[in-house]
Parts: structure tokens; C-alpha cells; sequence
């Protein structure tokens, strides 16, 4: 499986500046999962990743007490994109993060779809 970190037509990659302000600790645990990602892609399992709807997963990684989270989706050819992060503070995941993967998702595929 190859991830990938979406980009926008700005050239911004939010997973990756989301990961770059991350404490250097919890920065390599978010590395390390994601070549979880890598190895196990769609078969990695809880407590690792989860899907939350329509297509769009979270990648979990807990510090402390301190879980934070990526987003993403798979793409054809064997590829997961990373769309966004952020750090949880509640149960639920925030739906505006989730908005925000469908939306970049869309942007993606918009300009992928002939892959």
C-alpha cells in the first residue's frame, strides 16, 4: 500500500503540516502507524484504524492522554490518501473533520480520476 498526503491546488498538504506541529514524541508514533498503514492497508485493524462513514477512515494513535487522529481514504491503484489530522477531545469525531476528508477527497478525485 503507498500513502500518500493530499494536496491542495495551493500546493498545502494538511495532513503533513498537521503532522509537522505534532510534539517530536507523538510525531514518531504518527509516523509508525502510518507504516502500519503502509504494510496492512484496507486489513489494518482496531485499535490501529476504524471506518467512520462513507469511505473515510481514522488512523489512531494515542500518547497519554492526548489521541490523535488522520483521516483518510483508499484510492485505486493500491493507495491510501491522507487528508487532514487533528487531535481528539471528544467521543465523537468531530463532523467538520470528517466534512473536511469528504471534501478533500472530492478535490482529489477531481483531478486523479483518469488514474
Amino acid at each position: 500500500m503507498e500513502v500518500q498526503y493530499f494536496e491542495d491546488d495551493q500546493g498545502r498538504q494538511p495532513a503533513k503540516e498537521f503532522i509537522d506541529g505534532l510534539d517530536p514524541k507523538m510525531r514518531a508514533k504518527v509516523f509508525g502507524r502510518l507504516l502500519l498503514l503502509e504494510e496492512y492497508g484496507e486489513r489494518l485493524p482496531m485499535p490501529f484504524a476504524r471506518h467512520l462513514e462513507d469511505g473515510i477512515f481514522e488512523l489512531r494513535t494515542p500518547q497519554g492522554s492526548n489521541i490523535t487522529r488522520l483521516l483518510y481514504f483508499f484510492f485505486v491503484g493500491n493507495r491510501a490518501i491522507v487528508t487532514n489530522g487533528f487531535v481528539k477531545k471528544t467521543q465523537r469525531t468531530p463532523r467538520k473533520e470528517i466534512e473536511r476528508a469528504k471534501k478533500f477527497r472530492e478535490i482529489w478525485r477531481s483531478h486523479n480520476d483518469r488514474l
